[in-house]
């Protein structure tokens, strides 16, 4: 009986302690995005071959958590020998693991050679020198001005894939009548452009206005001379300003011009000229605005 009593005296006092416990309250479990160190003025680089540095990246403040830092106000820097690009966004995180910067909120690239995209977020893979984007972008160079949604290309932004919804505007020179003349391409999407061969091709429901005819065609290639760096020495008669060159037009051709018509499977727009030729089962519908009888009045 002795023992009963003892085993519930002991029972109880547990019972007690664990109350006074529980009633304590309980510190908060650490979570797993809660940053283990947080610093400020965070800087990062890496170096090449010869011990060249390759790229930077730093920021106002960083939170690491794991293998991701956190950066706020984010400064991004790639070095070429050709061409250097600056990166800078709101806000942005790095993975130590694979290398790739995700920027976010007025995410801006610029070039030493004078190209400069705007988006709203981008991820920058430093090892493969590319940056993507499924967001609009917005792609200023010279006179030319590209926009569009889902955005592909080396961090260069030499060669550049668009996804959908583009739209190419373009101030070339009439070396005619000595003017510039506005041109608009605009397509569904995709579009491959690439600055070193001067070449853009458009997909899909492409259309051209410009001042003196429209084009409609499934796909386009539009060749294009850039206007030369505010420091080259040029002759009087070289191009002085973003041109096009050439459009090359496929698929379902239509050409709006002076009031007619043609149609065709392909055509080919020389701008020198301004000469359009037709090819694949070619016709023109001729609106005639005089009347047709005249020559048979009496």
């Amino acid at each position: 009986m002795g023992h009963k009593k003892s085993v519930l005296l002991t029972l109880a006092i547990i019972l007690s302690c664990a109350g006074i416990f529980a009633a304590e309250p309980d510190k908060p479990a650490p979570q797993a995005n809660d940053p283990e160190q947080q610093i400020g003025d965070f800087s990062l680089s890496g170096y090449g071959d010869k011990g060249k540095k390759a790229w930077d990246l730093s920021g106002k403040s960083a939170d690491i958590v794991n293998e991701v830092v956190k950066l706020k106000d984010v400064v991004g820097n790639h070095y070429a020998d050709e061409d250097n690009i600056n990166l800078t966004a709101d806000k942005g995180r790095f993975d130590k693991k694979s290398g790739v910067v995700h920027l976010e909120d007025n995410v801006i690239i610029t070039t030493s050679s004078g190209t400069k995209m705007t988006t709203d977020s981008l991820d920058w893979d430093r090892k493969q020198q590319v940056v993507s984007t499924l967001d609009a972008i917005n792609l200023k160079r010279q006179d030319m001005n590209l926009s569009g949604e889902g955005a592909r290309g080396q961090t260069a932004l030499k060669q550049v894939a668009l996804e959908k919804n583009v739209r190419l505007d373009i101030e070339t020179q009439d070396k005619q009548e000595s003017k510039k003349e506005k041109i608009v391409i605009i397509c569904d999407g995709p579009l491959e452009v690439d600055y070193e061969k001067n070449i853009a091709i458009f997909n899909n429901n492409v259309k051209v206005e410009a001042p003196d005819l429209t084009i409609y065609s499934d796909r386009m290639q539009v060749y294009f001379t850039p206007k030369p760096a505010a420091s080259s020495k040029v002759e009087e008669s070289a191009v002085t300003s973003s041109s096009i060159t050439k459009i090359v037009s496929e698929g379902n051709v239509r050409i709006l011009r002076g009031g007619n018509t043609s149609y065709s499977q392909e055509a080919v727009y020389t701008a020198m000229d301004k000469r359009i030729v037709l090819t694949g089962r070619p016709h023109i519908e001729i609106y005639q605005t005089e009347k047709l009888n005249a020559a048979f009045r009496n």
